[in-house]
């Protein structure tokens, strides 16, 4: 038993009986084909099963766990499952809980990838792809606004938002600069006037529990997660090695010019970046694998980011079509190859974005359940949450461009797209519609419209 109970007899009747770790994974194996929604979404069916159905864990331990998982870059839905993972069964239990929580999403993307790249032509994926493109311009909007509804409460996050904005918009300034610049401004103003910097909300209020859960609010802390500074430095060194070992696998292998090498630098960068969510990193993607070494087209961006909100998981497994794509555009292994070289790509971008999010865990995570103390980071991701509501209406407004003007400002509007984007964004922030079904409906009005104006999809399709 990797949790114990001292004092508390776990067979009795108001306490769920342990959980194996075969039990724990087939759940975690369940949740990765079913974590739609998006991170809320995602952590509210956690809550769900955990807290209130299965009884594993207590309301107010998990909501200690979501709290640091909140703070660190990356999906923090997919840290939160591998950190009760590890909680319940060590650190295989957080491999395997982290783990299956995207592999469903993984092969899901690799074989739409695929779809897209050898049929992408077909008339009806065609005319659904085109479909998507004003939906995710409405999606990545209301992002911005959900994102803003929660931050942007006074003149000074406000300020960072535009200040944010006019940096990436005007100035052409990099992601990480922006970042840094806004946690600092962050960090001083929480400390010269901390009332601009405190926003209130969470994850909802604790309940008074009536039953006990497994691990309990009282449970002793286990043994594999109390802190010691051997087992950090043991961790941090076995997380280097392992990444080191694996870049240098790939530069020995391919050399340092190869799509694997690159994408595995690059997507190691952009994971530690991840502050705010997927959409507050989506741009420095954009720059790196679009502008910067060209393995994707705009177009081909925007149609996999529809992908990725239509599969389960976090929204940064987008990361796994841009690796396929690059690596099928780049053709790595030869022309004849082109499966195994966008297959090989694909995993690549994905074990890199989603290591560091497993060495933080296992590496903060003793740390965390040992003091269960108030982590003290609000005013630095307070100023960079407002600076990625100014980075995501610059993403939504780029991608409107590309959409509404498929073949430049001199060209004309797209009026079929600007109309469908309005009805998108109508049902989002007025309906309340599931991002899921504006997607396919959007799609499956493109698909209409394809068989009508087939030229007119073809030209917007082209850009």
């Amino acid at each position: 038993m990797d949790v114990q109970r001292e004092g508390t007899d776990v067979s009795s009747s108001d306490t769920p009986p342990p959980v194996t770790l075969a039990q724990a994974a087939l759940y975690w194996l369940k949740l990765g084909f079913m974590s739609f929604g998006g991170p809320a979404g995602q952590i509210a069916i956690m809550h769900h099963d955990l807290v209130e159905k299965k009884r594993w864990i207590s309301e107010s331990r998990f909501l200690h766990a979501l709290n640091y998982c909140m703070v660190l870059p990356g999906p923090e839905a997919q840290q939160l499952a591998t950190y009760i993972g590890w909680l319940m069964h060590r650190t295989a239990g957080g491999l395997i809980a982290g783990a299956f929580f995207v592999l469903p999403s993984f092969f899901i993307l690799v074989a739409l990838a695929w779809i897209y790249m050898a049929y992408g032509s077909v008339p009806a994926v065609a005319g659904m792809l085109y479909g998507f493109k004003p939906a995710v311009v409405a999606i990545v909007l209301f992002a911005a606004y959900r994102i803003g509804s929660r931050v942007l409460k006074n003149r000074a996050t406000w300020s960072i938002a535009a200040l944010a904005f006019l940096a990436v918009f005007v100035f052409k300034l990099p992601f990480p600069f922006i970042v840094l610049a806004a946690g600092l401004i962050g960090y001083f103003g929480g400390r010269l006037t901390p009332h601009h910097f405190t926003t209130t909300g969470g994850h909802g209020n604790a309940r008074k529990e009536s039953v006990r859960a497994w691990i309990d609010d009282h449970t002793p802390t286990p043994s594999h997660a109390v802190f010691s500074s051997t087992k950090f430095i043991r961790v941090a060194a076995a997380g280097l090695a392992i990444w080191g070992i694996a870049m240098g696998g790939l530069f020995l292998g391919f050399g340092g010019e190869s799509i694997f090498t690159q994408a595995g630098w690059f997507f190691t960068k952009a994971a530690l970046l991840t502050f705010g969510g997927a959409y507050a990193v989506l741009p420095y993607i954009y720059q790196g694998a679009v502008e910067h070494y060209q393995w994707l087209a705009p177009n081909q961006m925007i149609d996999g980011l529809a992908l990725g909100e239509t599969t389960p998981g976090p929204l940064i497994m987008i990361v796994t079509f841009v690796g396929f794509v690059g690596g099928w555009v780049k053709a790595a292994l030869g022309p004849d190859t082109l499966f195994a070289s966008a297959f090989i790509a694909s995993a690549v971008a994905t074990f890199f974005t989603f290591l560091p999010s497993f060495i933080f865990i296992l590496l903060g995570g003793p740390f965390i359940e040992t003091t269960h103390g108030n982590l003290k980071l609000t005013a630095p991701l307070t100023g960079i949450t407002a600076a990625v509501v100014g980075i995501i209406v610059n993403l939504a407004l780029f991608f409107a461009y590309h959409v509404f003007w498929p073949n430049g400002m001199n060209s004309p509007v797209d009026v079929f797209s600007v109309v469908l984007a309005a009805v998108a964004m109508t049902a989002l922030f007025r309906f309340k519609a599931g991002v899921i079904p504006v997607i396919l409906g959007c799609g499956i009005a493109g698909m209409a419209i394809n068989l009508l104006t087939p030229a007119m999809t073809a030209s917007a399709l082209a850009f």
